[in-house]
C-alpha cells in the first residue's frame, strides 16, 4: 500500500502584489508542510495574479515573476508543489505550471488550451503550447525543462492539467492516464458563476473515474482584480469519488485542504478498466523524474471527509451563492482598494436595499469566519476602526447611507430607507435636495427665456433630479476616502433606465449583473428566512411591500418602473433570448408570445419586444460608462468583460420592420 497525503489550496492573490502573493504562497506551503501533505497544487498564475490583463506583456513583470518563483523554491524543502506564473519563450508567453521538489524547479508545463470566451482573454496574451513539444528554457545559466512533460517523483506519476485543459472535449487526462500518470493537477484560475461549482466537481470526479487516477483541482478565492469574484472550493477526488472540498467563498487569504489518496489502489483500479490502453513505444524522456521521501502514512488516516457545506444542499442554493460571492467580493474590493468603507445613496427602494443588506452580511460573514480581530485586522488601514469591538460600531463606521428628498419623494421610501439603515446599523443622513433642484430649473427656465413644464420637458425634469443627488454623495464619499456605490440592476443596464451621472455615480456596480425579478426575490427571503435561517433582516418589509418606482415625476402621476418600462418578468425573458442567445426580434416574439399568451395580450408583447430592441441599441454607451460590476452569470452585459455591441448601429430597423409587417 502507498499512500500519499496530497492538497490544493485557495488563495487570494492580487494582480502583480508580489509580497502579498508570495506570502500567501509561502503560508500554504508551510500549512502544506504541518499537515504532512506530501504533493501541492496552487492556482494557475498565482505568482502574478491571474487578472494582470495587457501587463502580462511587460517584460519586467515576467522578470519579477521568475525572482518571485525562485524566493518560493528556498521554502520547499520536503515537499513536491506546482506554482503558477507566465513564461516567456521564443517569442511567446505562455501560462505554465512549475513543478518543484525538495528546493528543486523539476520543470515547466504549459497551458495547450486557452480560454478566449466571455470574460476570458487568455489568447491575447498567451499562446497555447503545442501537443508532444517539449524544449529546454535557459533561466539563470541553468536549462529547465519546458512544455509537455509528465513527472515521476520517487515513483509517483504526475502530470498536469491547467484549467481550460480539463473544459475541452479532448482534454489531456486521457492520454495522461495510457502514460500510466497517477495524479492530476489542475490548478485553476476558476471564476464564479451560478451553478458552476457543480460543473467543476462533475468534470473532476468524471475525470479520475474515466482516467482511473487521483485528481487534486486548486483554485484562487475571492475578488482578484475588481470585475471576477473566486470562489475557491478545492476539490481532490479519486476513482470517481470526492475525498474533499474546500471551502467556497472564504475570508481567509489562504486555505488548504487534504485528502489521502492510495496509490496502488488508484493503479489496480485502472488495471481493471476494459478500455485503458497504456501508451506504446514511450517515450522515456518526457518524464522527469526526482527520488523524494514522502512522508509515512498511517492507514487508519484515511478518512473521507464531509465534502458538502449544509448550505450548498439549500433550496434557495442560487440565493446562497449569490450572498456569500458578493459579500466576499464587496469586502475585497473594499480593503484592495484601500477605501474607508462605502457611501450609498439609499433610496428605500429594492436596489439600494439590496446592496445596504449585502454591505451588513459581508460583516457578518466575515467576522463570523475570521474572528473579530482578524476582520479588522485585514483592513487595519482604516483609523476609524481602531477601537471598535462590535458589529453595529464596525456597521456604523463602515457604511454611510443619504436618503436625499424632492418634493416628488414619498413617506413610503423615507420610512423604507431609515428603517432598513437603523436595522443594519449604517450612518444615516436625509438630505433635502428640492431647492438645488429648482436653482437648476429656474436658470436654465431664464436662460430659455421660458418656464420647463412637465408636459415638454418631462425627461429633463425627471433627469435633473437624479443628477443633483449626484454631487452630494460624491462629497460624502470624497471626505471619506470611502467608496461610493451604484445601484443600478442589469434589467435597466438592458433598457438604460438609469441616469448617467445621477444613480449611475460611483465606483462600483455591486448588483449590476443581477436581474431585477431575483433582486425583489432575494430581499423577500432575506426579510423572512436570512442566511442559514440567523441573519434575517425583517425590516426589509417596507421595502418589499413597495411596487418600484423611480419617484422622479409630479406624485399624482403614479410614476412606477413597470409602466415606464413593461413588466420586468417579460423584460428578464426578452433580453436573455435577445442578448444571451442573440435571437432576432421576431424570433424573440414568437418564443415570449408562447410563454406569455395567457397573461398578456399580442399587441402588448410585440410593443414591449420593440421598445426592449429600440432601447438596448440606443442605450449602449450607457453600459459602456458604468461602474464595473461583478461577473455573475452567462447573463452579463457589461460590456468590458462579457457582452460587446457596437454604440452605433443600425439599430435592428429591418428586423422591426419585418416584425411590425408580420405580426
Amino acid at each position: 500500500m502507498k499512500l500519499i497525503k496530497v492538497a490544493g489550496a485557495e488563495l487570494n492573490q492580487t494582480p502583480f502584489d508580489w509580497e502579498n502573493n508570495k506570502n500567501n504562497i509561502i503560508k500554504a506551503i508551510n500549512l502544506a508542510k504541518k499537515e504532512n501533505v506530501s504533493i501541492l497544487c496552487l492556482p494557475e498564475l498565482c505568482i502574478t495574479g491571474y487578472g494582470c490583463e495587457d501587463m502580462f506583456q511587460s517584460l519586467g513583470l515576467l522578470e519579477t515573476s521568475l525572482k518571485v518563483l525562485f524566493e518560493i523554491v528556498e521554502k520547499t524543502e520536503g515537499i513536491v508543489v506546482s506554482v503558477g506564473l507566465p513564461i516567456y519563450y521564443q517569442s511567446g508567453i505562455f501560462t505554465t505550471a512549475c513543478l518543484i521538489a525538495d528546493k528543486k524547479i523539476l520543470g515547466f508545463v504549459a497551458k495547450k488550451y486557452l480560454a478566449g470566451d466571455g470574460i476570458h482573454y487568455e489568447p491575447r496574451w498567451f499562446k497555447p503550447w503545442p501537443k508532444d513539444l517539449r524544449k529546454k528554457i535557459e533561466i539563470n545559466e541553468v536549462k529547465y525543462p519546458l512544455g509537455d512533460y509528465y513527472f515521476e517523483v520517487s515513483g509517483v506519476k504526475i502530470g498536469f492539467e491547467i484549467c481550460e485543459d480539463a473544459w475541452v472535449p479532448l482534454r489531456p487526462g486521457g492520454e495522461l492516464a495510457s502514460k500510466g500518470i497517477d495524479i492530476i493537477l489542475n490548478p485553476s484560475a476558476s471564476h464564479f458563476a451560478f451553478g458552476k461549482f457543480e460543473v467543476r466537481k462533475n468534470f473532476v470526479t468524471d475525470g479520475s473515474r474515466a482516467f482511473g487516477i487521483a485528481y487534486v483541482y486548486s483554485n484562487l478565492l475571492g475578488c482578484e482584480s475588481g470585475r471576477i469574484i473566486y470562489d475557491g472550493g478545492t476539490i481532490i477526488a479519486a476513482n470517481g469519488n470526492i475525498l474533499a472540498l474546500g471551502e467556497r467563498f472564504s475570508f481567509k487569504d489562504v486555505n488548504v485542504t487534504t485528502a489521502i489518496v492510495d496509490i496502488e489502489k488508484i493503479r489496480m483500479n485502472r488495471a481493471k478498466q476494459a478500455s485503458f490502453q497504456p501508451a506504446l513505444n514511450e517515450d522515456e524522456s518526457m518524464f522527469i523524474s526526482h527520488k523524494l521521501k514522502f512522508s509515512s502514512l498511517d492507514f487508519l488516516q484515511m478518512e473521507e471527509k464531509q465534502p458538502i457545506a449544509k448550505w450548498e444542499k439549500s433550496p434557495h442554493h442560487k440565493k446562497e451563492e449569490f450572498v456569500r460571492a458578493l459579500s466576499l467580493g464587496l469586502y475585497d474590493y473594499m480593503r484592495k482598494s484601500r477605501s474607508n468603507g462605502f457611501v450609498l445613496s439609499l433610496s428605500g427602494g429594492s436596489d439600494s436595499s439590496a446592496v445596504a443588506s449585502l454591505i451588513y452580511l459581508m460583516v457578518n460573514f466575515g467576522v463570523s469566519e475570521l474572528g473579530m480581530e482578524n476582520f479588522l485586522k485585514k483592513i487595519s488601514y482604516m483609523t476609524s476602526l481602531s477601537n471598535v469591538n462590535t458589529i453595529p460600531e464596525i456597521m456604523k463606521n463602515l457604511l454611510t447611507c443619504a436618503y436625499q428628498s424632492t418634493e416628488n419623494s414619498g413617506e413610503v421610501t423615507r420610512t423604507a430607507a431609515k428603517e432598513l439603515a437603523d436595522a443594519i446599523g449604517s450612518k444615516y443622513y436625509e438630505f433635502n435636495i428640492d431647492s438645488i433642484v429648482k436653482q437648476y430649473v429656474n436658470m436654465i427656465s431664464d436662460s430659455l427665456g421660458r418656464e420647463l413644464n412637465w408636459k415638454d420637458d418631462d425627461i429633463a425634469l425627471q433627469n435633473i433630479q437624479a443628477r443633483t443627488r449626484g454631487p452630494s454623495v460624491w462629497l460624502l464619499a470624497n471626505e471619506k476616502n470611502a467608496l461610493l456605490l451604484t445601484t443600478s440592476n442589469r434589467s435597466e443596464a438592458a433598457v438604460g433606465y438609469a441616469t448617467m451621472d445621477g444613480d449611475t455615480c460611483g465606483g462600483l456596480c455591486p448588483i449590476g449583473g443581477i436581474d431585477k425579478a431575483f433582486l425583489r426575490e432575494f430581499l423577500r427571503w432575506l426579510e423572512k428566512d436570512g442566511v442559514n435561517g440567523i441573519f434575517t433582516i425583517p425590516e426589509l418589509k417596507y421595502v418589499n411591500e413597495q411596487i418600484p418606482t423611480a419617484e422622479l415625476r409630479p406624485k399624482e402621476n403614479k410614476q412606477t418602473d413597470e409602466n415606464e418600462l413593461m413588466p420586468y418578468e417579460v423584460l428578464d425573458v426578452i433580453e436573455r433570448f435577445a442578448i444571451r442567445d442573440k435571437k432576432m426580434p421576431l424570433d424573440v416574439f414568437l418564443q415570449i408570445q408562447n410563454r406569455f399568451k395567457d397573461k398578456y395580450s399580442q399587441r402588448d408583447l410585440k410593443k414591449w419586444v420593440i421598445r426592449f430592441f429600440n432601447l438596448w441599441c440606443r442605450n449602449q454607451w450607457k453600459r459602456e460608462r458604468y461602474a464595473p460590476s461583478f461577473h455573475l452569470d452567462d447573463e452579463n452585459l457589461d460590456p468590458k468583460s462579457w457582452c460587446r455591441f457596437p454604440i452605433l448601429s443600425g439599430g435592428y430597423k429591418k428586423e422591426l420592420d419585418e416584425l411590425n409587417l408580420i405580426v
